[in-house]
C-alpha cells in the first residue's frame, strides 16, 4: 500500500480513515445493542462480567475515537460534491462532530459510572487497572448511568441519520459519496 491510499485525499478517504469509521461503527453499534441486553435481562451473579467487558470494550473506544481525532485533523476532509447544497453541507459536518462528540460523552460517562460504582469496572481484561476519576458514590453512579444510557439513545438516533444520509447519496443522489467510504474510489 502506498502513502497516497492510507491518507485521506480532498476526493476520498484513505485506508486508515475507512478502517477506523468501519471498526468504530461496529464497535459502537455493537456496544448499543450489548448494552440494551446487558440491561434487558435479569439480574444474575455474573452480571459483573458482562458489565466489566462493555466497560472495557467502551474503553477501547474511547481511545480509538480519540486516534480518529487526530487522524483527522492531520489529513484532509474530502469535500463532499460540488452539486451539493449548502444546507446538506452544513449537516453533514453537525452530524459529523455530534457523532465524534457524543461517542466521547457516552464513553466518559460510562468511565465516570466506572469510578463511582462499587465495585467499579477498572479492570481491564486482567491486564491492568485503567485510573478512574470519580469516587465511590452509589447516587453520582446512578446518574452517570442513566445519562450514559440517554446519550448512547441520542447517538444511537444520530447514527441511524448517517446511515440515511449514505444510502440517500448512494441511491438517490447517486454521487459515489458511500463509494468513497466503502473502497475509497474517488
Amino acid at each position: 500500500m502506498t502513502n497516497k491510499t492510507l491518507n485521506n485525499t480532498a476526493r476520498t478517504w484513505g485506508a486508515v480513515a475507512r478502517a477506523f469509521h468501519w471498526g468504530l461503527g461496529a464497535a459502537i453499534i455493537g456496544m448499543i445493542a450489548y448494552g440494551w441486553w446487558m440491561n434487558h435481562f435479569p439480574a444474575r451473579a455474573d452480571r459483573f462480567f458482562y458489565r466489566s467487558i462493555h466497560a472495557d470494550i467502551g474503553y477501547l473506544v474511547l481511545l480509538f475515537t480519540a486516534l480518529r481525532l487526530i487522524w483527522k485533523v492531520a489529513n484532509p476532509t474530502p469535500s463532499l460534491p460540488e452539486k451539493t447544497p449548502a444546507w446538506e453541507r452544513t449537516l453533514a459536518r453537525f452530524n459529523q462532530w455530534s457523532l465524534y462528540a457524543l461517542t466521547i460523552l457516552v464513553a466518559g460517562l460510562g468511565w465516570a459510572h466506572s469510578g463511582a460504582h462499587k465495585p467499579d469496572y477498572a479492570d481491564f481484561f486482567g491486564l491492568f487497572r485503567v485510573p478512574q476519576f470519580t469516587v465511590e458514590n452509589r447516587a453520582a453512579s446512578r446518574f452517570y448511568e442513566h445519562w450514559h444510557i440517554y446519550i448512547a439513545y441520542a447517538l444511537l438516533a444520530l447514527i441511524a441519520l448517517h446511515v440515511l444520509a449514505a444510502l440517500y447519496h448512494r441511491f438517490i443522489r447517486k454521487d459515489g459519496v458511500l463509494e468513497r467510504m466503502i473502497d475509497g474510489r474517488a
